[in-house]
């Protein structure tokens, strides 16, 4: 028994042009997941940058505000109580060391002393070289835009300077409670405001901080990440540069390609296959290579059989003209009954071919919009053989087959596998001697389901089992009557076999006796 399992081969075809695989970058990752990573690559940069950098600049900024909030009640408590000596001594004081302007009220608000009056400023707000600060300010706002942050308030110094200028400071001093304010300076750096009440007789102070290591750090950090992401943009675009060429070029050789195999002016045009590429283009070109071998040995497979049309029909035509073209000739009766015998034998031939013709040209269509059902191989054999014989179809010729042996179930098209069997056994008919007896066998072997036709005629001879396959292809004894079979029956019998991704193979006889065995067979159901 041949091996019912079937392998499909593939082909590299020759005459693929070996520049179309010079581009070597990732042909393994797929069209996707390159686009997505060059396209995506300086977005992931630029957004990591910046939400690091707001994280960074708000922590930073955190540490300042309890920095603050600690110097405020601290310079407060050392405040409290002093003469009016000692505390412009500690205005000048702490803001040397800790690079303060300190600012103290009495209870009406008005100015008591300012450490930028007693002494020299300890830092100047303008704190951003000229030729910088546009450039400064610009990324600034940019980043501060991406992500979302809300605008500052603006530090100005008041034309008074009391403790109504400063909301913060009024409300320190109606809480009670140290109160931190965070402004914007006109250079675009920070400036965190502290207030807090001073002591039990009203006073209160303003401690003024210009944290300008955070603004350059920050900064620093935002220059780095932007030039990251436009040197990210930069390769971004060369890398896409060289993407569209890996993809274009191919693709374009596949349209030149399927251009010319339209066009029919090259028979011998390959489109090429691009076995190296792993990726949707290389399936692309392995598809239309693919298809176009298809199509072209649909072509070469209609030409051929077209021919073949013409030539049998030609001959029973040919032996119906010359009949009845006789008869006018013809007095003797017997010859006349003889001619229009030969005629009537001649359109039966003729119809039998056009409706052999027209199933055969239309079957792959039909079985592509089939619809598959469960279908008992045993049940459908026993069922045909009664038919058959009953309309006398085996000629007398006895078929062997024991229904008793369960059920072999198999998914299929019922009218088409009937047709299978019907073809077989005509065959078997065919070549079998008038006494001779006609065996069908089914067999379950793993997940197949293998069905046998056996006949006692003279056999097919080893070179031939696979031709007689062929379209009207018929190789039959001298003495049988010729014209009654049109050598379509076994390839229609083998295409159905196919379309249920089945086989149809001819054999000898097991026994070693005189004869041919057809094997079918299709992929078993489970049963139940």
């Amino acid at each position: 028994m041949a091996d019912p399992a079937r392998s499909n081969v593939l082909r590299d075809e020759p005459g693929r042009d070996p520049a179309a695989d010079k581009p070597r970058w990732s042909r393994r990752l797929s069209l996707t997941s390159r686009i997505l990573f060059v396209n995506v690559m300086p977005l992931v940069l630029l957004g990591g940058g910046v939400i690091y950098l707001d994280f960074y600049r708000k922590q930073l900024l955190d540490e300042r505000f309890k920095l603050a909030l600690v110097e405020a009640q601290i310079t407060a408590e050392a405040l409290a109580g002093a003469t009016d000596a000692r505390q412009e001594a500690l205005l000048i004081q702490i803001g040397k060391e800790q690079r303060l302007r300190i600012r103290l009220y009495d209870a009406e608000g008005e100015l008591e002393g300012d450490s930028f009056a007693l002494s020299a400023p300890t830092f100047s707000i303008d704190g951003v070289a000229e030729d910088n600060r546009d450039f400064a300010l610009t990324l600034d706002r940019w980043f501060d835009r991406v992500v979302g942050a809300p605008p500052l308030p603006d530090y100005r110094e008041p034309q008074v300077d009391n403790a109504a200028a400063w909301p913060e400071l009024d409300r320190a001093r109606t809480e009670s409670l140290t109160q931190i304010v965070l402004r914007d300076a006109a250079d675009g750096t920070h400036v965190i405001n502290a207030a807090a009440p001073v002591g039990l007789d009203g006073e209160s102070l303003l401690i003024t901080r210009n944290p300008i290591d955070i603004t350059q750090r920050v900064r620093e950090a935002r220059s780095t990440v932007a030039l990251v992401t436009l040197l990210a943009l930069i390769v971004s675009t060369l890398l896409s540069f060289f993407l569209a060429q890996t993809i274009v070029r191919p693709l374009r050789e596949l349209v030149q390609a399927a251009v010319r195999v339209r066009q029919g002016r090259d028979r011998q045009v390959e489109v090429p296959r691009l076995p190296d590429r792993r990726d949707e283009i290389g399936m692309l070109a392995r598809a239309i290579s693919d298809m176009t071998h298809a199509l072209r040995m649909r072509i070469d497979a209609v030409e051929s059989f077209a021919a073949d049309v013409a030539h049998e029909i030609k001959n029973p035509l040919a032996s119906l003209r010359s009949a009845t073209e006789s008869l006018n000739r013809v007095e003797d009766p017997a010859l006349r009954a003889q001619l229009l015998d030969i005629a009537t034998h001649d359109v039966r031939r003729i119809d039998r071919l056009v409706t052999e013709i027209s199933e055969a040209s239309r079957i792959d269509a039909e079985l592509s919009r089939a619809t598959f059902e469960t279908v008992d191989l045993a049940s459908l054999v026993t069922n045909i053989i009664g038919s058959r014989e009953n309309r006398s179809e085996n000629e007398g010729r006895p078929v062997l087959f024991d229904s008793e042996t369960g059920r072999f179930l198999v998914r299929g098209e019922p009218s088409r596998l009937e047709r299978v069997i019907s073809n077989l056994l005509d065959n078997a008919v065919s070549f079998s001697p008038s006494d001779g007896a006609i065996t069908i066998d089914l067999v379950r072997a793993e997940n197949w389901i293998t069905m046998t036709v056996c006949d006692e005629g003279p056999g097919i001879p080893v070179e031939r089992r696979e031709q007689v396959f062929q379209r009207f292809h018929s190789h039959r004894p001298q003495a049988e009557d010729f014209g009654n079979h049109s050598g379509l029956g076994l390839a229609i019998a083998r295409a159905i076999a196919e379309a249920h991704d089945g086989t149809l193979l001819a054999e000898g006889r097991p026994d070693g006796r005189d004869g041919a065995c057809l094997v079918l067979n299709l992929p078993a159901l489970r049963d139940g």
